[in-house]
């Protein structure tokens, strides 16, 4: 029995954890294109290395198009909100701003209303299924009208198509799509090559490879580009291995989802998928391990009724085809019990690991193929090992109930070695894991973190407008102490959007990028920022300085700050009338980059902060969201404190420690499960041994160390084996954070303490009854 749950155990974690990771691995692959659908990205030699982006200005397409060959269909691509309004109705909707095109590249099933070209029309707008149920209530509205508030405008659009919404496992996912023209920064920007704001997706003619398209792009960029190269040439940049300064390369879309641009690359990291699918594999390992250990165990009370089988007669092949079809059996009743089980916990498993994830990932014929290939062969060596060892014994050895005559066993100490190896893996990640998030957690950003709320600015009114009315809102509430807001999110809040917006400019004959950010004039207070030069702002009319921080002015290399003018806008210099301290405005993953912030009406905010007092945290919330009832009561409210912010922007790192710790919990209770299998197949081999010494005057302490000694020393070259390979991942996973923990001893020895405790105790309950056995019973038995 113990067998079959140990089994089903595995199996169904073994289902739930493939169906993660294959959930991963499925997106974006839903589309009948896939294969040539790309995002366009730029790498840039700049004077500090090489950079690398997404971002394209607004003619960047159309030129593409037409002037490098390979281009079958493009489209410019920006995900913006918009508020969509219908008689008294205010829903915002997620929204996307695109070229037609952008239906001729990706997969769309269309519910009603134009099947070809819906955003032909600049007035058109395409809802997915979702987008028209929060709207109308309804999917069947092609042809109405309702109005989308840009630039604080309600402009009437009507509705060309409705589709089907995306599933689950896409990385573009929208309820609302409107023609790139409609937004209000193509009107602000223009034709200009110089304002990078959106992202570019191209579907490439068929039997084009992106490294001929990128190749075909070199005329484009010295047309376009030349004064780009030319400056970076200047200010000292360094030729790529291709002698390029700038490049144009194509992202896959099935790639997608796992890159992020770092360290001036697009990196593909596909590790939480990978180590799920590990994690998975080795869980079944351990189990199997334990299958084949616990049948020899048990099967070897049945030795010498083999034994007399053989004397009369039966064949090696007749016991091996029993034992193999009664191991088959085990196996098939722990898989229908594992699918249960997996049945039971999915909704617990998509909670805690969060995931959409559901059994039709396995249904692919692929998928199919692989799945019951691996059973087979699951069945065939771990059902096969034991009932090949037992139909191949001898008659007088079967006949004496002896396993084993002599000589150690090499093979069973090494698979006990590699379980144990695997559970001080799973269990030094989980630590390390644990580590790296608490440090995350905790570490001082620079701001305050525990008493601001910040939530979008989602109604109808502009951002200043809805700020101000906000602050007269509260103005008096004791339990408010501040209020601000800016243009993007700090952590990711409850609407789940990042934002980010980099400027370039020439400043002394070299040219500067760095981030930008408006902010209302309270941003400062209400985050508790640390000024180390000059002053803050005063109010929102004191938009002719900029504040800048510490890593922008040790970029300007500037021995005073203060005396700055910086050419941000073709408006004339800005003087720096503040330094800020350095503060983590990014993820904590990132380093800290340059950054300036103004103020200026003309720069609309979509965030909201308010710093309420610490001893009244529920109350000053419940008054901020009656705040925003009041000045947006068709709005939802979306608030949350920085903290909760901070923690979403891990979030994916909390679901790999939750794997990985519940991978090792399963691990070391397989372990435990199969070193106790082990040790009473020890014991059963050693009863007379125990006997003997008991008789001649061992002790209960010495009889356990003698049969206990063994497993610990395998436990140990468990860790000594599996400790370097495990310090190397997890080092190589630790770079990836520019603020990290540092690796030590002690969470290797923490592992090393948990097995062997597992390990003491496993062993100790099954040796400490055979010690305490009465040894006449051992004795008297040939």
């Amino acid at each position: 029995m113990i067998n079959i749950l140990g089994l089903a155990v595995a199996f169904g974690a073994a289902i739930l954890l493939t169906m993660a990771a294959l959930f991963d691995l499925s997106y974006d692959d839903f589309h009948d294109k896939g294969n040539r659908i790309y995002k366009v990205y730029e790498q840039e030699q700049v004077p500090e290395g090489q950079e690398a982006g997404t971002s394209m200005p607004n003619p960047f397409a159309a030129a593409l198009e037409k002037e490098v060959p390979g281009v079958e269909h493009i489209t410019r691509y920006l995900q913006q909100d918009a508020l969509a309004i219908d008689g008294d109705k205010e829903i915002p909707l997620k929204t996307i701003w695109v070229d037609d095109d952008f239906f001729s590249i990706f997969t769309t099933r269309v519910k009603s209303g134009s099947t070809s070209h819906p955003l032909k029309e600049i007035a058109s707008v395409v809802l997915t299924s979702e987008g028209a149920k929060k709207l109308f209530n309804t999917t069947d509205v092609a042809g109405r009208s309702f109005n989308i508030q840009i630039s604080g405008k309600e402009i009437p659009f009507t509705v060309a198509s409705v589709v089907d919404d995306f599933p689950n496992n896409t990385s573009i996912n929208f309820e609302m799509a409107l023609r790139f023209e409609n937004n209000a920064d193509y009107t602000n920007f223009g034709d200009s090559w110089n304002s990078q704001y959106h992202n570019v997706y191209i579907l490439l003619q068929k039997g084009l490879s992106p490294e001929a398209f990128s190749k075909n792009t070199k005329d484009f960029v010295s047309l376009h580009y030349s004064e780009v190269i030319a400056k970076l040439k200047r200010d000292g940049a360094q030729p790529n291995t291709n002698g390029n300064y700038l490049e144009f390369k194509l992202l896959p879309l099935e790639n997608l989802h796992f890159t992020t641009f770092k360290n001036g690359y697009a990196q593909v990291i596909k590790t939480v998928p990978y180590l799920t699918l590990a994690i998975a594999l080795l869980i079944l390992f351990i189990a199997c391990v334990n299958f084949v250990n616990m049948s020899v165990a048990k099967n070897a009370q049945r030795l010498k009724e083999i034994g007399m089988r053989k004397t009369l007669g039966a064949r090696p092949k007749q016991l091996f085809s029993q034992f193999w079809g009664e191991s088959i059996l085990i196996f098939m009743a722990a898989i229908g019990l594992g699918a249960i089980l997996a049945t039971l916990f999915l909704s617990s498993f998509k909670t805690i690991f969060n995931t959409e994830t559901d059994f039709e990932v396995l249904l692919s014929p692929y998928t199919l193929l692989c799945i019951l290939g691996l059973l087979a062969l699951i069945t065939f060596l771990v059902g096969g090992y034991p009932a090949l060892l037992l139909s191949r014994m001898s008659t007088v050895q079967s006949l004496k109930g002896r396993l084993q005559a002599q000589g150690k066993n090499y093979l069973r100490d090494a698979l006990i070695m590699l379980q144990f190896g695997i559970a001080i893996l799973l269990i030094t990640g989980t630590l390390v894991l644990h580590g790296q998030i608490q440090y995350m957690r905790n570490k001082d950003l620079g701001f305050d973190k525990d008493a601001v709320i910040s939530f979008f600015i989602n109604g109808k009114k502009n951002g200043h407008v809805a700020l101000k009315l906000l602050k007269e809102e509260l103005k008096g509430n004791p339990n408010i102490l501040s209020v601000s807001g800016s243009d993007s999110n700090l952590g990711r809040g409850h609407d789940d959007h990042q934002y980010s917006s980099k400027i370039g400019f020439e400043y002394k004959g070299h040219r500067v990028t760095t981030n930008f950010l408006a902010i209302d004039a309270d941003y400062v207070k209400t985050l508790g920022l640390h000024l180390v030069a000059g002053r803050d702002f005063r109010d929102n009319t004191d938009s002719l300085g900029v504040l800048i921080n510490q890593a922008m002015a040790r970029q300007l290399e500037e021995d005073d700050p203060l005396s700055l003018q910086l050419p941000i806008s073709g408006d004339g210099d800005y003087p720096v009338i503040g330094v800020l301290e350095d503060y983590n405005f990014q993820e904590i993953s990132s380093g800290i980059e340059p950054i300036i912030f103004v103020v200026s009406e003309n720069l609309d905010l979509s965030y909201a902060y308010v710093k309420v007092a610490p001893t009244a945290l529920a109350d000053g919330y419940t008054a901020v969201e009656k705040a925003w009832k009041q000045i947006e009561p068709n709005a939802t409210f979306l608030g949350s404190f920085l903290d909760e912010n901070i923690d979403r922007t891990f979030r994916r790192e909390k679901s790999m420690a939750t794997m990985v710790a519940s991978g090792s919990v399963l691990a070391i209770i397989l372990s435990a499960i199969g070193l106790f299998a082990m040790a009473t197949l020890i014991v059963t081999q050693r009863t007379k041994e125990i006997g003997i010494r008991k008789v001649v005057g061992g002790s209960v302490r010495s009889i356990i160390y003698l049969l206990t000694r063994g497993f610990l020393k395998l436990v140990f070259w468990a860790f000594l084996i599996v400790s370097p390979f495990a310090w190397w991942l997890l080092s190589s996973w630790l770079e990836n954070y520019a603020y990290r923990i540092h690796l030590n001893v002690l969470y290797f020895m923490g592992a090393l303490g948990i097995t062997l405790i597992v390990a003491v105790l496993t062993v100790g309950i099954r040796t400490f009854g055979a010690a305490m056995a009465n040894p006449v019973k051992a004795l008297r038995n040939e």
